[in-house]
Order: C-alpha cells, then structure tokens, then sequence
C-alpha cells in the first residue's frame, strides 16, 4: 500500500496558527463512515449526534512546557532542549539544537543555575539523553523556565499556553496536545453528561513522532514510534458496560483511539485496566475492536494519522471528506476545525 494514496492538495493558508477565542466556536464536519455523507456543523452542538448510553472517552494527558533554552556551561553557546520522553529518574530523551555542539558529558545551564544536565548518550534520530539537577520538584522548575513546543507548522506565537492544553489536563507527561479534545470547554462536557452519555479518561502522553513524516514509500515499511498509555480499572469497567448494553464507545482522538484499540487487541476486544507501551499502527484493512466512532481534527498529508480514519471510514470516504473540507476552507490541523466520525 503506497503512502501518496494518503495525498491531498492542502493549500497552505488553510492551517490554523491560533485557536479561536471559543472553544466550541470551531466548525465540526460529521462523517457517516458507512456511506461517506457529510453534514456541516458548529461543534457546541455536537450533542445532537451522541446518544444516550454512549461513552466519550477523552486523553487527559497534559502538554509539559518542554521546550527549554540554556548555554554550555564551558563556551556560553546557546542551545535549546526540547523534552521528549522521561527514562529512568531524571533522565529525558530529548532534542538538541544544535546537536552538533552537544556531545556525551556536555553540561548545560538553564535558568543561571535554576536547572542544569549532563549528556549522558545518544537515542535514535539524532537525540540526546540529559541527566538533569535541580532543587525541588521538577515539574515545578519546568513550569518555570519551559516553553509550550508547539506543532512545527504553527509559526504565531501563543499569547496564552493554557489553549494548547484541554480543559482536562491532569497527567503531565505529552511533548503534543491531544488536539480534538481542544475543543471541549466543562460546560460542553456537563451538558454531555447531562443527555445521558458517559464521559471517561485515559492517558496516553503524546511524543514528536506524531508529526514526524513517513518516510518510505510503502506504509507497510514505516517504523511506528511508541507511546506510553493507561487506563484504569474504572474506565476498563465502564467501557464493558456501554458495550454490553449496546452503547457505543466514541474516543476523542487519534490518541484515545489507538490507547482504547491496544488494549482491546491483547484481550479478545474486552477492556482492562493497564499501563504501557504502544506502537499499534492502524492503517486501511484493519478491523476496530474498540471503538464505534471518533472525534478527530484535520490531518497532514501522508501521516500515520489520516491513514488511522482512513481505516475507519475508507480511503474514499476520508480523502472525498477533505477535499470538501478543503473546497469550504475548514481549519487545520492543531487549533483547525474536528470531524465526528460516526
């Protein structure tokens, strides 16, 4: 299966580089996979395609402020950190710029002193793995000196960070927003819940490899990256529930969808609690599990991601979708408009 049947002319003005003031303001394309109909809609109202006995499930993983900036302690130069994946204790996979000035026992000083690291070894693509000191808690001290590592298409500057992070954020841990649960404010959830439909967490921390190009010709080749995931023994219960009562399970994202399609693979389609590791790579001819439906942004051309509701609403269905989207100049990407699948 070669990734160009993924293509799709996207001219460039057409990517979001700010959200919009509303949360809910954005537009939503429903989607009915089966038949590839498409209906316009405002997203505060899509309440009216959810169903009593449904369960939305949303990634309450929350952005770090990852992207740091700092000198080496011995020339002065400047070098800038971005966070990727925490290892054992203190040790982060990360980032450097320029990597070339950042060699095994390289030190660097962030914040005059507040934060320092130590080189301690190289990962894949180019990545360097940081020992870091500091006094107090690390979080905190990030807080602090981090910036928010936005997508690499977004080239505004973000006035207010808290909009590259869901009103739900409460595991700290992503480098990426799970970015179709941005447009959800506690007021859309309450009257969510209040139709009926029951709304649960996972956790999936999202790393760069999401908006890192395929780039091989055949999807079949690609090397998927690995993200960490959990899920609790609440919502495994819950969602065996809604499926025995003949509910349907809608996940908010490609990162609710693939934590939800892990779990369901090891364990003959039922739901339980766990925490790990995924690669899964869904892609056209994969047979979901989990999930009935999903609520999704705009994607980019080629990526793993729009090969994931490809496999959900067909090729034709999704890329017919998009150039829809593209002809009535719906948003992209990050802060674009959603799609509900259904």
């Amino acid at each position: 299966m070669k990734v160009d049947l993924f293509d799709f002319h996207l001219p460039e003005e057409l990517i979001a580089q700010v959200p919009l003031k509303n949360r809910t303001d954005s537009r939503l394309m429903v989607l009915d996979k089966e038949t590839g109909d498409i209906k316009h809609e405002v997203f505060k109202n899509i309440t009216e395609y959810l169903r009593e006995g449904d369960c939305l499930v949303l990634n309450d993983t929350k952005v770090l402020p990852a992207r740091l900036f700092g000198v080496k302690k011995d020339t002065g130069a400047k070098i800038e950190v971005l966070l990727l994946k925490q290892l054992e204790g203190d040790q982060w996979e990360t980032l450097v710029k320029p990597a070339k000035r950042v060699k095994e026992g390289t030190e660097i000083d962030f914040g005059e002193g507040l934060l320092t690291a130590v080189c301690t070894g190289t990962s894949d693509h180019g990545g360097r793995i940081l020992d870091f000191k500091y006094e107090g808690i690390f979080y905190e001290v990030l807080d602090q000196l981090g910036e928010m590592p936005l997508p690499p298409y977004i080239k505004e500057q973000l006035d207010d960070r808290d909009r590259y992070q869901t009103v739900f954020a409460r595991e700290p841990g992503s480098a990426a927003a799970p970015t179709a649960g941005l447009h959800f404010t506690e007021a859309l959830l309450d009257e969510i819940k209040d139709k009926g439909v029951h709304v649960t967490f996972i956790t999936l921390h999202v790393g760069l490899g999401t908006f890192r190009p395929v780039s091989v010709d055949d999807v079949l080749e690609h090397d998927m990256h690995s993200e960490f995931y959990m899920v609790s023994e609440g919502t495994a219960k819950l969602l065996n529930k809604v499926r025995n009562n003949g509910g349907r399970i809608i996940t908010v994202g490609t990162t609710s969808t693939r934590t939800l399609e892990t779990i369901a693979s090891a364990n003959d389609g039922q739901f339980v609690e766990g925490s790990g590791w995924t690669n899964i790579f869904i892609y056209p001819g994969y047979q979901f599990k989990a999930i009935d439906g999903m609520i999704t942004n705009f994607h980019l051309p080629k990526s793993t991601l729009i090969m994931l509701v490809s496999a959900l609403a067909s090729r034709e269905n999704i890329l017919h979708a998009y150039k829809t989207a593209v002809e009535d100049e719906y948003r992209f990407f990050s802060f674009g408009d959603a799609m509900f699948i259904i």
